[in-house]
């Protein structure tokens, strides 16, 4: 586990403030006031954190609790990862910020899409003062269309099983939500193959020397980012 971030002179006091500033004009941030149920944006994110994990939206039940993937879906995710609660939410190790980060409301099908606002005014300023970042984890179809619109024209099970092209980078995976229990079942290599990729990076990840990376897969998201119609999965 990292230590936590050590202020050792003026240039980083001022670096730290500026991200804390920004985290707090997101969490405070009221775009969408009229067009969702309830402002509450839910992120969490340290600039030495070298995971980046990009869902979808809050869930109710996230809402509620302010704290992301506190939910089964969040479960599934740590089982995934084979990662405890303690790290998981480690700010110093893994940055959590979803494709839309307030809760979207519902329709007769399920929850609503997540708002293309957030990828359009934050996640370019996010991810620009998050210089430690190494892998991102992209967790159903609207992560992998933000981050890899060229995956728009396959299906998610394409996508997913060729995981291993985006590494060591990105990682497309299905949403961990109890819906895709069937997805799951059908796509038995799932389990078999990919999770043991996604084991397999994040181990090496940990073993990496702490600090910037020497180059940055990590691109921002597409400014086009359009989630109307997409799946749920």
């Amino acid at each position: 586990m990292h230590a936590p971030l050590r202020v050792t002179d003026n240039r980083s006091s001022i670096r730290v403030g500026a991200f804390d500033s920004l985290m707090e004009s997101v969490r405070s941030c009221r775009h969408c006031a009229g067009l969702i149920p309830e402002p509450r944006p839910i992120l969490r994110a340290h600039p030495e954190a070298r995971l980046l994990i990009v869902g979808q939206a809050p869930g109710q039940a996230v809402h509620r609790s302010g704290i992301p993937w506190n939910d089964p879906s969040g479960e599934t995710l740590r089982r995934w990862m084979s990662i405890d609660r303690a790290h998981f939410y480690d700010p110093t190790r893994v940055a959590i910020l979803p494709a839309g980060f307030c809760y979207p409301g519902r329709s007769a099908h399920g929850d609503l899409p997540p708002r293309p606002e957030c990828a359009r005014l934050w996640k370019s300023p996010l991810l620009a003062s998050l210089p430690a970042l190494r892998f991102t984890l992209l967790l159903g179809r609207y992560a992998h269309l933000l981050y890899l619109p060229e995956t728009r024209s396959r299906s998610l099970a394409e996508t997913v099983r060729e995981g291993s092209r985006w590494l060591p980078d990105y990682l497309p995976l299905p949403h961990p939500s109890p819906r895709n229990r069937l997805w799951l079942r059908r796509h038995s290599w799932f389990e078999a193959d990919i999770l043991p990729l996604l084991r397999n990076r994040l181990e090496a990840l940990w073993r990496e020397p702490a600090g910037p990376p020497a180059r940055s897969g990590i691109t921002p998201p597409n400014p086009l980012f359009m989630p109307t119609g997409v799946p749920e999965t």
